[in-house]
């Protein structure tokens, strides 16, 4: 078999987690954070962008039926591709926290409902809690979590704001309630002599524990792709995230009640700078960190998982990922030594890493699983061409890498920094054609603004990656990382 041959026939996989379907779980790193999360001893799985939050998130849902073998029920509050179900609250979201709170938990309570159902759980408490939701319009009999979704929105605005649904109404001072609502359903506890028919959001909580213990059951909600969910609003999403997590915090009690939760580490500092005390109450969480060897054991399980490479470079999948020396054996012989020629060039490894690491220092598999992508089509390329194949053993030659930074790079910029900050296109496109490395003196020059404020804009492009920051606190400066020099058209060199 030619080399040709070898990488027509050979699939790296996709960069995003969404798109794997179950091709993820046969080359899926099983680190210990996801040993953990599987465990049960993680709630809350933080990452940066591309880090691998929702390739955790949908191993969690393809292994539902191991988890159902240890008595745990697994249920999605969020679509795992497609439209978001939370995208429609954009057009009218919830107006205040209590409002937010409010809606997290009857969704939650919806869910919990139509999974219980489906599981037949009997009983009393499982009947008082069928009832109530019922009564409520809250029950679905299937977990379609659209409906259920629309359904909380309507009950959470008629409680909170029935003006706005029917017009000025009066509201029963005993229950909360507007009169004359079918709803049995409060957000505080109960006041005495209110109705024994209405019940809390809390006493629904705990008749579904008890459900669930009668069951003898454990349901896991998983909520990902929030930064997807509420990216047009910064406002919206932080309302949304901080009531999120103290409704969280609110169900901590339960044990048979446990929400999982999957966030970009960026938008949770976002919350947290600017003021959320509740934070240093959440403790079962881990943040997901990459480096050298794992993400080299990442990129050999993705071309393991080819037998047309096994076959041609006559290895085990198993024995060469049983060893970091076996891997990295493998590795430079598919690749060549070194991408750029010189005493003091680094290995090809290494190149990787350290031309798709941002600002941050950190190298995402996302852009990884690019790159490998990339030079694949690149070589196959190269090989219809004519151009001469790759020397030795490796499949890839040094050209096909290097050619594939830029594609990796105009990605990168445009499909996530440009995507997600707008705002901060116009800074970065008027950077073209300057050196890589910046002061605030330079900067306000090329963006013709005050030094101070320039200053200021450059810590958010350090916040968002695409700056390093470098030098000192009194005399800064600012550098380009490699992953955003080609699509931004940025000259290595110090500006003067």
């Amino acid at each position: 078999m030619t080399k040709e041959e070898v990488l027509y026939q050979s699939n790296f996989g996709q960069r995003v987690a969404e798109e794997e379907g179950k091709e993820l779980e046969r080359y899926f790193v099983s680190t210990d954070q996801w040993t953990r999360t599987f465990a049960g001893e993680v709630d809350i799985v933080y990452g940066a962008k591309g880090s691998g939050k929702s390739a955790i998130y949908s191993l969690l849902v393809q292994r539902a039926q191991e988890l159902l073998d240890r008595n745990i029920l697994v249920v999605s509050a969020e679509n795992p591709r497609g439209m978001p179900v939370f995208k429609d609250l954009q057009q009218d979201p919830p107006t205040t926290e209590p409002e937010f709170v409010g809606l997290w938990k009857l969704y939650f309570l919806s869910l919990i409902g139509s999974t219980l159902k489906e599981y037949s759980a009997t009983g009393k408490d499982a009947d008082n809690l069928f009832k109530t939701l019922e009564q409520s319009q809250l029950l679905e009999t299937t977990t379609d979590i659209s409906r259920a979704l629309k359904k909380a929105v309507a009950y959470v605005k008629s409680v909170f704001r029935p003006s706005a649904i029917e017009g000025k109404l009066e509201i029963d001072p005993l229950s909360g309630l507007p009169k004359g609502f079918s709803g049995k359903i409060v957000f505080d506890t109960p006041k005495p002599g209110v109705d024994p028919a209405i019940v809390s959001t809390e006493q629904l909580f705990k008749l579904a524990e008890k459900a669930l213990i009668a069951l003898g059951a454990t349901i896991w909600i998983l909520i990902d792709r929030l930064d997807i969910a509420f990216a047009d609003s910064n406002e919206l999403e932080e309302n949304a995230l901080r009531a999120l997590f103290r409704t969280y915090l609110d169900l901590g009690a339960f044990e048979h009640v446990k929400l999982k939760i999957f966030l970009r580490s960026d938008i949770w500092k976002r919350i947290t700078d600017s003021g959320f005390r509740e934070a240093s109450h959440i403790t079962k969480h881990i943040t997901i960190e990459w480096d050298k060897n794992s993400l080299l054991n990442l990129v050999l399980r993705r071309i393991l998982k080819n037998a047309a490479v096994c076959d041609f470079y006559r290895v085990e999948q198993n024995d060469v990922l049983s060893t970091a020396r076996g891997q990295s054996i493998l590795f430079y012989r598919v690749f060549p030594n070194k991408v750029e020629v010189g005493p003091n060039k680094s290995q090809t490894l290494d190149w990787m890493l350290s031309r798709t690491m941002d600002g941050t220092r950190k190298t995402a598999p996302r852009e990884v699983i690019h790159l490998l992508n990339c030079s694949r089509e690149k070589q196959l390329k190269f090989f219809e061409e004519g151009v001469e194949e790759p020397e030795g053993e490796a499949l890839f030659s040094r050209p096909a890498l290097k050619e594939s930074l830029p594609q990796v790079s105009e990605v990168r910029l445009l499909q996530t920094l440009f995507a997600e900050y707008p705002d901060l296109k116009s800074y970065i496109e008027r950077l073209k054609g300057e050196k890589t490395l910046q002061f605030p003196s330079t900067l306000a020059l090329i963006w013709a603004i005050h030094e101070r404020e320039a200053l200021t804009i450059a810590h958010r492009l350090v916040d968002v990656g695409f700056f390093e920051h470098q030098g000192t606190k009194i005399a800064p400066s600012f550098w380009v990382p490699f992953l955003y020099r080609d699509a931004a058209n940025m000259v290595q060199g110090t500006a003067e």
